[in-house]
């Protein structure tokens, strides 16, 4: 059975990415859509169809994951396609944050992210994808959002790495780097309209766009991807510039 697996897929840019793959992957049997709320997961479902597969469970729960694994075993799944979408992140300084959020975006953007591609890889197999959503803030260290542009810088690190060890087995990971968005992104952030300028100001990624480029991009065997020219003109400053001056222009 030829399956997409995508996390985070109750909302934002995880429905977009199941909605792509639906209207554009006619190779696949079935879109396992992953996410603690399962009534949002049986809406998409209904929106799209029946090969739309509400799996619900928190992806930092370990047992959950040893579950997870037992179900791609038990279905005898060929994962074609791997969406590791699920993360979030917080607005404020390091020493504002809670250790709870602090710990929390490291849990979920790092270790889940790891634990999730770690049991899937087994059932992955020639010319198959991984996509995993990263975000221009990988570009360079943030201020106001310490923790979640290092949790980013670890997804970039770990795709880029991960691409170069899976080539053998002709499977690509492209890192996925999005601006802003309008989703619940913002509202879970901490982050409403004069919190940050930065964010008041930076030109805004449509989720639909970003997933279906990317999804495109990844097809290419592309490594990194940002959808808006703005993005990919900031990639390269921030590849060129010192860090301690980059940060000063993107600092939150």
């Amino acid at each position: 059975m030829n399956i997409a697996v995508i996390t985070g897929a109750s909302s934002g840019l995880g429905v977009e990415y199941a909605k792509a793959v639906y209207n554009n992957r006619v190779d696949l049997d079935e879109i396992w859509v992953i996410a603690r709320r399962e009534d949002r997961l049986i809406a998409l479902q209904n929106e799209l169809g029946s090969s739309v597969v509400p799996v619900a469970f928190d992806i930092t729960d370990s047992d959950a994951i040893e579950n997870y694994t037992t179900l791609l075993k038990e279905k005898q799944a060929n994962v074609k396609l791997l969406i590791n979408n699920a993360g979030f992140g917080k607005l404020g300084r390091f020493d504002e944050l809670s250790l709870a959020e602090n710990t929390a975006m490291v849990r979920l953007n790092c270790e889940a992210l790891t634990a999730m591609t770690a049991a899937t890889l087994p059932f992955i197999s020639e010319g198959s994808e991984i996509i995993n959503t990263c975000s221009i803030a990988s570009f360079a260290p943030n201020t106001r959002m310490a923790t979640y542009s290092s949790t980013k810088a670890y997804v970039m690190s770990l795709s880029r790495a991960l691409r170069i060890e899976l080539k053998p087995r002709k499977i690509n990971v492209l890192a996925v780097c999005p601006g802003p968005m309008d989703t619940e992104f913002l509202s879970i952030a901490n982050i409403p309209k004069g919190a940050s300028r930065t964010f008041d100001t930076l030109p805004r990624d449509k989720a639909d766009v970003v997933a279906h480029k990317s999804l495109k991009a990844s097809k290419k065997g592309k490594a990194v991807y940002a959808c808006h020219p703005f993005y990919k003109f900031y990639r390269v400053i921030a590849k060129i510039l010192p860090k301690s001056i980059v940060m000063k222009m993107a600092g939150a």
